[in-house]
């Protein structure tokens, strides 16, 4: 009888394990909409390569959202797509990042715990509106976090945010043009990642899903490397991938992802992941006294406005 007892206790324990495994995979996918294991796993092998405590970082924050989901209660389906776990991927890479001390690491998985809280909040006020939350929680609660150091000094801001005062700002667009870089990094910056094979694995992580994922990705930080180029942009940055990665995140969202048969769902996506430079660039503008990152608001902007835009014009 114990015996028998001790197997159904490891037989559990696997599943369990292997539910986490599988979840917390299809949580890092998320990230970029979609919901694939192997994706997950490529995506984590690409932060790993450009940084292991990121990585890490970056498995514990989702293992942390999506176990609040489980004992929370939550949707078993959402929680098993891994839709409480990417915003808590988010957070805990950005706070990792943008924060300095010793603590910051501690700072971060906390910050990728409340953000689970706080998706779940958002999901109940954004339900009867049908648009997704997609990555708000992950963009206001690390703002509050970060904007915490100047009041608290268990934060500390990284050195690399640095507040600038608007009136003396001048805008620089020499610079070198890496076509390449631009290229590749785009879909690195999603992640935090300024790292060329990363960036490579991040797009097979993406045709794996689909190659309409793939595709789309390239024509999206294409557009947007286009647009900011041709626009004036900050070579520095538009060659970073500081541009592409929200054009990424916007086609993929209102092309695929969020598509309801529209006729021009297509052309519909790069139009807003064109608009998402401009909107970047603005809101870069709006922080700069801050020395906050943009993160990925432009993408939510542009997003809801196409999305909300075809309750009303349903041929988009």
């Amino acid at each position: 009888m114990f015996v028998i007892q001790n197997s159904s206790l490891s037989f559990l324990n696997r599943n369990t394990v292997l539910w986490l495994t599988l979840s917390s995979l299809k949580g890092i996918s998320q990230v970029i909409l979609i919901e694939n294991t192997v994706t997950g796993f490529i995506i984590l092998a690409a932060i790993m390569i450009s940084s292991p405590y990121l990585g890490l970082i970056t498995l514990l924050s989702v293992i942390i959202g999506t176990l609040i989901g489980k004992i929370g209660g939550a949707d078993a389906e959402s929680v098993n797509r891994g839709l409480f776990g990417y915003n808590s991927v988010l957070t805990g890479m950005a706070l990792s990042l943008f924060l300095s001390g010793e603590n910051r690491w501690f700072i971060a998985l906390i910050g990728a715990a409340i953000v689970a809280f706080f998706s779940a909040a958002m999901i109940h006020v954004m339900k009867n509106t049908g648009l997704p939350i997609l990555t708000f929680p992950f963009i206001i609660l690390t703002w509050f976090l970060l904007l915490t150091t100047y009041r608290m000094v268990t934060f500390k801001l990284s050195p690399e945010l640095i507040p600038q005062d608007l009136s003396h700002w001048t805008l620089n667009i020499k610079g070198e043009t890496n076509w390449y870089n631009g290229s590749v990094k785009g879909i690195g910056q999603i992640f935090f990642l300024d790292n060329n094979l990363s960036g490579i694995l991040l797009y097979i992580a993406v045709f794996w899903a689909g190659w309409k994922f793939g595709l789309y990705a390239i024509i999206g930080n294409a557009a947007a490397l286009i647009t900011s180029y041709f626009l004036g942009g900050e070579h520095s940055l538009i060659f970073m991938g500081l541009y592409g990665y929200n054009a990424i995140l916007t086609i993929i969202a209102v092309s695929i992802v969020f598509k309801d048969n529209q006729r021009f769902a297509l052309l519909v996506g790069i139009i807003a992941a064109c608009l998402t430079v401009p909107i970047t660039a603005s809101i870069d503008t709006w922080l700069l006294p801050y020395g906050l990152p943009a993160l990925t608001m432009p993408f939510v902007l542009c997003s809801w406005l196409v999305l909300g835009a075809r309750k009303v014009l349903t041929s988009l």
